[in-house]
C-alpha cells in the first residue's frame, strides 16, 4: 500500500485507481494533484487550532473501520450537500465486508457530540504511511468544520503511530471543492511523472 500511495494510487474497497484529468463542473478539464503531508513536520495553521478549540467539546475516538446502520444513516444526511453526481451509499466507497482489514488495515475516526454522530473518515493503514479514503459529517454541524477536524485527528494519530506520511487525497491544480486540502502545510504533490514536489502556498 506504501508503494501505491507513493505512485499516485487510491482505492474504494478491492477497486485500485489513479488519473491524472478529469471533468471539471464548467465543462473544462482539472488536472488532478495527489497530495501527502509529511507527518513529523505538520503543524497546524491559525485556522485549523481554531477549529481544534471550537470543537473541546467533542469526543474523538479511532476504532477500527465499519459500515453500519449508524454510519449509513449519517451518510444519508452528509449527501444531501451535494447537487450533482450524488452518491447511493458509503459502501460506493467502502464496499468491503471487512472494511477494517481488507484489502489493508482500515481504522475510522469518529467525532461524537452529546453522544450522537456527527463526522466519520476512514483511514488506511502502511507501514509508513496512512491514507484518507472517505470523509463524512453532518451538515447541521458544518460550523464546526467537522471535516477538517477529523482530518487533523488523522495526522495526529498517524504521528503517534510513527508514521511518515499521510495521504489526503487528490486536490486539483485549479480551484475545487478539494481546496481545504491545500491549507496543510507542509504539503507535497504528485507531478506524475515520478517526483514529489513541494506544493506553493
Amino acid at each position: 500500500m506504501d508503494a501505491l500511495w507513493a505512485d499516485g494510487w487510491r482505492h474504494f474497497g478491492r477497486d485500485f485507481f489513479r488519473y491524472s484529468v478529469a471533468p471539471g463542473d464548467d465543462g473544462g478539464v482539472q488536472t488532478i494533484r495527489p497530495l501527502r503531508v509529511p507527518v513529523s513536520a505538520f503543524l497546524p495553521n491559525k485556522n485549523q487550532r481554531r477549529i481544534l478549540r471550537r470543537n473541546a467539546d467533542a469526543e474523538v475516538r479511532v476504532v477500527p473501520a465499519v459500515v453500519d446502520d449508524e454510519r449509513e444513516d449519517l451518510f444519508m444526511r452528509h449527501r444531501a450537500r451535494f447537487t450533482s453526481n450524488v452518491p447511493e451509499s458509503l459502501r460506493d466507497f467502502i464496499p468491503s465486508p471487512q472494511p477494517d482489514r481488507a484489502p489493508c488495515e482500515c481504522v475510522s475516526v469518529e467525532m461524537r457530540i452529546s453522544g450522537q454522530l456527527v463526522a466519520v473518515s476512514y483511514l488506511d493503514v502502511g507501514d509508513t504511511a496512512v491514507s484518507s479514503v472517505y470523509a463524512m459529517f453532518d451538515p447541521l454541524h458544518s460550523r464546526r468544520s467537522p471535516g477538517m477536524l477529523t482530518l487533523l485527528e488523522e495526522i495526529h494519530w498517524a504521528r503517534a503511530k510513527g508514521k511518515s506520511w499521510l495521504y489526503p487525497g487528490y486536490a486539483t491544480h485549479e480551484p475545487s471543492s478539494y481546496d481545504y486540502k491545500k491549507s496543510l502545510r507542509p504539503l507535497e504533490y504528485f507531478d506524475w511523472l515520478g517526483n514529489w514536489k513541494p506544493l506553493d502556498p
